[in-house]
């Protein structure tokens, strides 16, 4: 009896810590298939993470002054436990190209937790990449996150391998405005095809998405890999591996705490496509350069780029989104009920902000310039604004292939069927006309 039931204590132990590991993709990714009806699955996970957030505290996008060495104020209080990076942000200006004069001929500019404390827990971040002409971004993972790359000026050949005993090589030539998507731990590369400079920016479905190049990684470890195990692993003599391992260095180590995995895992309902039939087109999409059209009531537009869009990001929980604005238009107050958003301004100035819950309800708002970067956490109510004279372009990631989008006012006023007058009288403090008033108008 004791045998047993230490034999099920060391099952039930056993049972938890898969439960509390990461997810496993039983295969390298999973287009969806429209066609199949599927099934939905949902399934919390919990791993060595808080199990709720209190509060938001903060000013605005940046750390800068809020946790000082030594200071116990605190950007998130949590239950249970406190995940602090303790790191001041800088000022990041996006805008600014990298310096490209290196042996790839390409600059990766990071914006993660490391820059911006708020992103903790959130699961997304965002990179800009610049490249010299015919300058590599050259093959690596990212261990922790998916990524969707976006070109904004220049040509660029993208692609990623897939894993044995396939080892297929997926791989598309994108023109500004098409997207693109890297999942989670496969090998790709991008190379600028053109005689000028290029720009990608990609986000990331990990605060920490981490990254592996491959080269440096193999023959730049610190210690070396054995040359005699690299000589079977390529095939190659031995002077030849010695000679690779005298030109690559590790040229970054930055080690930082990672983040839980996300709360839950949601499947989409949709089934996965054969592998074999998988093609650059299910993980692409063109257009995201056009602008759309502000002649509406807001005076916004918003192109998003989704599992819809694009059904190679079945899965992988991250998406795009184009939001264009007219002077003085705005992104009306809304929240996004599966998803993280951080944002970037290509073009003009945006006054952004967004309000914690109950019951402090505060606004932390900030205005944006070109090259500016934004974090509005999940579910909590948002908006921008352009303050400009003339037309702004900003452009999202969101932790999520599928968002959602709630329009505070479509949803509380344009609701089908309406919500009762009454309830909305008293919830706004408002005559029944007034509410009847605002409900013709949605």
């Amino acid at each position: 009896m004791a045998s047993s039931i230490l034999f099920f204590g060391f099952l039930a132990l056993s049972f938890s810590y898969v439960i509390a590991s990461d997810p496993s993709s039983l295969q390298d990714f999973c287009v969806a298939d429209e066609t199949s009806n599927g099934t939905y699955k949902l399934l919390k996970i919990y791993k060595n993470r808080p199990l709720a957030v209190q509060a938001f505290e903060g000013h605005g996008d940046h750390a800068s002054g809020l946790l000082n060495s030594g200071s116990l104020i605190l950007r998130f209080v949590f239950f249970m436990a406190v995940i602090v990076n303790g790191l001041a942000c800088k000022d990041l200006k996006m805008v600014h190209a990298g310096n490209t004069s290196n042996a790839v001929g390409s600059r990766v500019t990071t914006v993660n937790v490391a820059l911006i404390s708020g992103l903790n827990t959130l699961g997304i971040s965002l990179v800009r990449i610049d490249y010299a002409p015919w300058g590599i971004n050259p093959p690596h993972t990212h261990p922790r996150g998916s990524e969707i790359l976006t070109v904004i000026e220049g040509s660029l050949e993208v692609g990623f391998v897939a894993s044995n005993p396939e080892n297929r090589v997926i791989t598309k030539l994108l023109q500004k405005g098409d997207v693109f998507v890297f999942p989670i731990g496969l090998i790709h590369f991008q190379r600028n095809v053109g005689n000028g400079d290029a720009v990608a920016i990609a986000a990331l479905s990990s605060q920490n998405a981490g990254v592996i190049t491959i080269a440096n990684a193999v023959f730049g470890s610190t210690p070396v890999i054995p040359g005699d195990i690299l000589v079977k692993a390529f095939q190659l003599d031995r002077n030849v591996i010695n000679h690779l391992q005298s030109n690559f260095v590790l040229l970054l180590c930055l080690s930082i705490r990672s983040e839980p995995t996300s709360g839950f895992l949601c499947g989409s309902g949709l089934a996965c496509k054969d592998l074999k039939s998988v093609q650059a087109s299910d993980f692409s999409f063109s257009g995201l350069h056009m602008p759309g059209n502000t002649s509406n009531a807001v005076g916004s537009s918003v192109t998003a780029v989704n599992v819809v869009q694009i059904p190679g990001l079945n899965t992988l929980g991250i998406s795009f989104a184009r939001i264009d604005y007219a002077p003085s238009g705005i992104n009306p107050p809304h929240t996004h009920p599966r998803a993280s958003e951080i944002l970037t301004v290509l073009e003009g100035s945006l006054e952004v902000g967004f309000v914690t819950s109950n019951p402090g309800n505060r606004l932390i708002t900030k205005v944006l310039q070109k090259g500016d970067v934004f974090v509005f956490p999940i579910n909590l109510v948002h908006f921008q604004r352009n303050v400009g004279t003339s037309n702004a372009v900003a452009l999202a990631a969101l932790s999520s292939q599928n968002p959602g989008v709630i329009t505070i006012a479509n949803a509380v006023f344009g609701s089908n069927p309406d919500i009762p007058s009454d309830i909305l009288a008293k919830a706004f403090q408002l005559d029944k006309n007034a509410v009847d008033f605002l409900k013709s108008k949605f």
